[in-house]
């Protein structure tokens, strides 16, 4: 019965070690804003761009994809449709760079890639899956735009 007891006791702290604070910094308006969850979070799509099976040979046309590319990055971003854009280092794996979109389906994703020139010319593939992150992530592009010396 005292060992009963004794459990019954230590029930209630199992519940308080369990139980969340609320943050004193929380900024509902803000957190609105970006769309966030109780945790701050939200759902992004995020994509590894591969090497495509596309070569082309073609100097001139290849700068132009090129141009797209960065160009339709551009005007994603500008539309809060992508957050994080960047290439990788040269790897063995033929990963060439990532997006996160800020969008919550792999359908939606699908849509904005087929809006990028090298995608569609296939010189880049695209592995995409959902994402659980920051509502915050996007709000490090107002901050890189006072750090750009060079646009690209």
């Amino acid at each position: 019965m005292k060992k009963h007891l004794f459990l019954l006791m230590l029930l209630p702290l199992g519940f308080t070690a369990m139980a969340q604070t609320e943050n004193p910094n929380y900024d509902k308006e803000l957190a609105e804003s970006l769309g966030a969850d109780d945790y701050g979070m939200k759902q992004y799509v995020f994509v590894i761009l591969k090497t495509g099976p596309n070569k082309v040979e073609d100097q001139a046309k290849l700068n132009e994809l090129f141009r797209g590319h960065m160009a339709n990055i551009e005007r994603l971003a500008s539309e809060g449709k992508l957050v994080v854009a960047g290439p990788f280092m040269k790897n063995d794996k033929g990963y060439r760079g990532i997006f996160i979109f800020n969008v919550k389906t792999i359908e939606e994703a699908e849509v904005l890639l087929e809006s990028d020139p090298a995608v569609k010319e296939k010189l880049f593939e695209a592995e995409m899956t959902q994402w659980y992150g920051s509502a915050a992530l996007g709000e490090y592009l107002k901050t890189h735009e006072k750090i750009e010396k060079k646009k690209p």
